[in-house]
């Protein structure tokens, strides 16, 4: 979509709500699988029992992880040009950590949105920050099918084959 704005998926955005979760986190480091679902998440953290929702509900909750993969990786480089998110490559992986500006960066930042995104990278920090990849994994798997369920059900009501 050129020239309309992208508040939700644009780099900035993603990479502002990276920032959120890294800094709740610190010094714990995620990869790019960890920060694309917990990017879809941070928002949707009422599915998981958690504060309300941040943003209302649609009819399709599919967290689309493929296609958002690659927003978060943009955000993630975008918001290590400012220091506010820095990369760890060891033999494990590719990890990314909060950097030194990113709290002074998220303490500027006070709208009743922001407050309400940190408030939920805390809590995501605490819900599932002992989660494995593997319990991700099984989270995922267990929500795709969930999610999958839900599309076939919209797409038979507006007449599509299932």
């Amino acid at each position: 979509m050129t020239g309309r704005p992208q508040t939700y998926n644009g780099p900035l955005e993603a990479g502002v709500r990276a920032v959120a979760v890294l800094t709740a986190i610190f010094p714990q480091a995620l990869d790019l699988h960890w920060l694309t679902m917990l990017d879809y998440l941070l928002t949707h953290t009422g599915e998981l029992g958690g504060p309300e929702n941040i943003h209302p509900p649609s009819p399709i909750q599919a967290p689309a992880t493929e296609v958002r993969r690659k927003l978060v990786q943009k955000a993630l480089m975008l918001m290590m040009t400012r220091d506010l998110v820095t990369r760890e490559v060891s033999a494990n992986g590719i990890r990314y950590a909060a950097g030194d500006s990113a709290v002074p960066f998220l303490d500027g930042l006070r709208s009743p949105y922001m407050v309400a995104i940190k408030e939920r990278a805390v809590w995501l920090a605490e819900h599932l920050g002992e989660f494995s990849n593997a319990k991700l994994d099984a989270f995922a798997s267990t929500s795709f099918d969930r999610w999958v369920a839900e599309f076939q059900a919209i797409e038979q009501s507006l007449g599509g084959d299932a």
